[in-house]
């Protein structure tokens, strides 16, 4: 029994670094915009940054992860999950649509770097502040 339990562990083991290394796994613990293209699906969104006025001054992170310490790791992790079934499944369409959770993080980003610009639009109010995407939608991916 324990022998089967040891080996189980291993075969888990090695195959999950296995796959780790293919995914280039590492790469996704960096800040480093090359590590987004990893997955043929992103080249797009790449080419388009690399062609965007926010190309000189953020790199993807700085758009698409908090800009705190656990927040960004919590994100990221979760983010690298849902990745990883998506493209092991097959199951993502081919279009590339931001999810509700990751649109408010670009969100919080935007306003967080454009305060100054933004703060008229979006001080606390009853009213639903308006989101710079709905205007701004390519910015950061240029097409």
């Amino acid at each position: 029994m324990a022998l089967t339990v040891a080996i189980s562990i291993g075969l888990l083991g090695g195959i999950g670094l296995f796959t780790f290394d293919y995914a280039e796994g590492l790469s996704y613990l960096s800040d480093d915009p090359q590590a987004c293209i990893n997955c043929h699906v992103m080249r797009e969104q790449y080419s388009g940054w690399t062609r965007s006025s926010h190309q000189a001054v953020a790199a993807c992170n700085d758009c698409h992860t908090p800009h705190t310490f656990f927040a960004k790791w919590f994100i990221k992790g979760l983010n690298g999950w849902n990745h990883s079934v998506a493209f092991t499944t097959g199951n993502f369409p081919n279009t590339i649509r931001i999810k509700p959770l990751n649109a408010g993080v670009v969100e919080a980003n935007c306003v967080e770097c454009h305060q100054v610009m933004v703060s008229n639009l979006h001080r606390e109010s009853d009213e639903e502040a308006l989101s710079c995407v709905a205007c701004h939608g390519n910015v950061g991916h240029r097409r």
